[in-house]
């Protein structure tokens, strides 16, 4: 066995476990359900990048991260309510911020693309992709759920 074979060796058994441990979860079924076409049909290009294919928006371009009205933030792919007003705050990072989601309206999972190990959430009625939770939010949570706005629509109360 050579240098570079060795270095092959090593290198493989690095990135292979990462790449099985942290590979994206595929989520079967959710109540609400479309085809891929039919998502299409129902979304921006842009829109379908970030809910469906997991993309994200550049910071500070969504209008709802400046919005404090009061009334519930819902999922744009099927309308379910994802967060309360009451629980949105200004985090500075330019996407809207929540502290607490609605009780049951999101699902989690394990993102471990980019070589960092993050919580992706989504809905958890369509499974659209929203953004990802971090641990340095205020209290009593102590949680960011860092949102795409574009993954919402925002209904006053």
């Amino acid at each position: 066995m050579n240098r570079r074979s060795l270095l092959k060796l090593g290198l493989a058994t690095m990135v292979i476990p990462t790449q099985s441990i942290f590979a994206k979860e595929e989520i079967a079924e959710f109540p609400f359900r479309l085809t891929k076409s039919e998502w299409k049909t129902r979304l921006t290009p842009f829109e379908f990048a970030v809910m469906r294919e997991e993309a994200t928006e550049r910071a500070f371009t969504s209008p709802l991260n400046s919005n404090y009205e009061t009334g519930t933030y819902h999922c744009k792919g099927c309308d379910q309510k994802l967060y309360m007003s009451r629980y949105k705050y200004d985090s500075g990072t330019g996407w809207p911020s929540f502290s607490k989601a609605i009780d049951g309206a999101i699902g989690t999972r394990i993102d471990g693309k980019f070589f960092m190990i993050r919580t992706e959430c989504h809905c958890s009625n369509c499974g659209s992709h929203l953004g990802h939770i971090f641990d340095d939010g205020p209290q009593p949570t102590g949680k960011r759920h860092c949102i795409n706005g574009i993954s919402l629509v925002f209904r006053r109360t």
